[in-house]
């Protein structure tokens, strides 16, 4: 037997074991102490959520918390961990910041103790390359406190910073801003040099990965919060009372930004139909928003009006709102359109040029006789004459009736017609200008325009829009209720024969009602017809 050989072998294994108790000890020791610090961290950022100690103090052990955290954002083993208490420590330290003593530890450099230990805190200046201002933001919370109310589910970006919701409400009320402000999305991300901090509010939609803790990481974003922090009303009372009480509603009449102008994005306008609201959208401009490219070139807009009034009316007010949002803002890229319903006919109204002569082919003599002598700064003339705005340059029309309903024309149609209350100044000014030719107006002997009249197949301006050409591209969504009959199908109020109409670039037909904004059909043939835009306005 070789007892060198049986010797050298026994070393071999003893090393062997020894070796691998060793190594395990040092795991075991590492876990241990990576565990004690993890818990000592928690217990940290437990302790900066007290309300009982001063503001300053609970600021910095959340940067405290922050930087510990984020020595192991780069740990396969304590990643997971490390971020969250990361993003918990950077959105709540924002909240806290912004809404401390009036703002008055927001936005200027601060040295914050805790523990025996300092920290001196910048703040970002804000940039075009997706980072907010910090004095840009009037109020900020954490998108996990917004309920989602009438969404269905959060477009949630996983990554480093705190998801967060910034609101800007100024008084007075800014341009195109709704009474409860303007809401964006922001990723709060903090780094570190030693003891100095910067904390930096990012665009999570322009900017969805930055350097934080000195690597490239993708940022946490939550982008249906700030469309569910806006208040929600009764979708169906609301759009009845608009329709039948509208002088309660004429106040509320205009273009909202649902998001902060951005002239690098492309404005996209919802306008909604009859007995409606803006709200009808949210779920749609949820859908379009889960798009990263989307959500990072176009900026939502919504057009409010009370339905009951004229069509004409109503286009007359979104044709002046589109103009003052260009005068203010320059609207480079021009707006692209979206719309249901009578709202497709608002839109369409934008993109078409009508003039005496395309009345004189429908009405004959008698619009010479109303408009001839009307000055061309009249409420009137403007309603019914005017050219089709170059600044719109896409439409897409959500079950259209381009041709009517026969239910405006009906006994259902005859009934809303004599519930409709329009505002005095608005419906003398009609009948002053048009006198017995009212017909002109609503396509009924004597009887004054209204939402419902401006829907009825024998509309004249239906009849005059229909004989002419619509400038911008245009596409066409319809519904046929699921029964798969088109051309002979409607979405139960709009027959494919009066939502179909010639020059679509295309005309996809879902199986839905006259509400089939928010199938998911639809949604999917909207996020088409918006990639497409994006290739051609390149």
């Amino acid at each position: 037997m070789n007892y060198t050989h049986t010797a050298g072998v026994r070393w071999r294994v003893v090393i062997t074991v020894v070796s691998s108790a060793l190594l395990a000890g040092c795991a075991t020791s590492q876990h241990s102490t990576n565990g004690a610090r993890q818990r000592a961290v928690s217990q940290m950022l437990q302790k900066a959520r007290s309300p009982k100690i001063p503001d300053e103090e609970r600021a910095a052990l959340y940067l405290q918390a922050a930087s510990d955290a984020s020595t192991g954002l780069g740990s396969e083993a304590n990643a997971t961990a490390a971020r969250d208490i990361y993003n918990s420590a950077a959105a709540e330290l924002t909240v806290l910041l912004r809404s401390s003593k009036d703002g008055h530890l927001w936005g200027r450099p601060l040295t914050l103790t805790a523990n025996g230990s300092s920290y001196r805190l910048h703040f970002q200046p804000g940039m075009r390359n997706g980072v907010w201002a910090p004095s840009y933001f009037t109020q900020i919370v954490r998108a996990s406190d917004v309920r989602l109310k009438v969404m269905r589910k959060r477009n949630i970006q996983a990554g480093v910073g705190g998801a967060l919701v910034g609101i800007r409400k100024k008084t007075p009320r800014e341009p195109f801003t709704m009474r409860v402000g303007v809401t964006a999305p922001i990723s709060a991300a903090l780094d570190f040099h030693g003891r100095d901090a910067t904390l930096t509010l990012r665009d999570p939609s322009k900017q969805p990965k930055a350097l934080v803790a000195g690597s490239v990481r993708p940022l946490a974003a939550d982008f249906t919060a700030p469309l569910a922090y806006y208040p929600t009303v009764s979708e169906f009372w609301t759009g009845l009372m608009g329709a039948m009480r509208v002088s309660h509603f004429m106040g509320s009449t205009g273009l909202f930004m649902e998001q902060p102008y951005d002239p690098d994005r492309i404005p996209l306008v919802f306008v909604h139909g009859l007995i409606s609201t803006p709200q009808m959208w949210r779920r749609v401009v949820n859908g379009i928003e889960a798009d990263p490219e989307l959500r990072g070139r176009f900026q939502c807009w919504i057009f409010r009006y009370p339905t009951g009034n004229p069509v004409v009316y109503s286009a007359l007010r979104l044709r002046e709102e589109l103009e003052k949002a260009r005068q203010l803002y320059g609207m480079p890229h021009g707006f692209v359109l979206v719309a249901h319903s009578m709202g497709g006919l608002l839109s369409r109204m934008q993109a078409t040029t009508v003039d005496l002569h395309a009345w004189d082919q429908v009405e004959g003599h008698i619009a010479d006789k109303v408009f001839t002598g009307l000055p061309p700064d009249t409420m009137i003339h403007r309603a019914y004459l005017f050219r089709a705005n170059p600044g719109v340059r896409r439409i897409v029309f959500i079950c259209t009736p381009h041709r009517g309903s026969d239910l405006a024309s009906g006994l259902i149609g005859a009934i809303a017609m004599h519930l409709i209350g329009l505002p005095g100044t608005l419906a003398g000014t009609i009948k002053n200008s048009m006198g017995d030719e009212l017909q002109i107006a609503s396509g009924y002997p004597h009887r004054i325009p209204n939402g419902i009249t401006g829907l009825s197949p024998k509309s004249p301006p239906l009849l005059v829009m229909n004989r002419l050409p619509i400038s911008a591209p245009y596409h066409t969504i319809l519904g046929d209720r699921g029964r798969g009959d088109s051309p002979n199908s409607s979405d139960g109020v709009v027959a494919y024969r009066s939502s179909h109409v010639e020059g679509a670039l295309s005309e996809k037909v879902v199986p839905g009602p006259h509400g089939s904004c928010e199938l998911p059909e639809t949604i999917e043939e909207l996020k088409r017809i918006l990639h497409l835009h994006l290739k051609s306005a390149h």
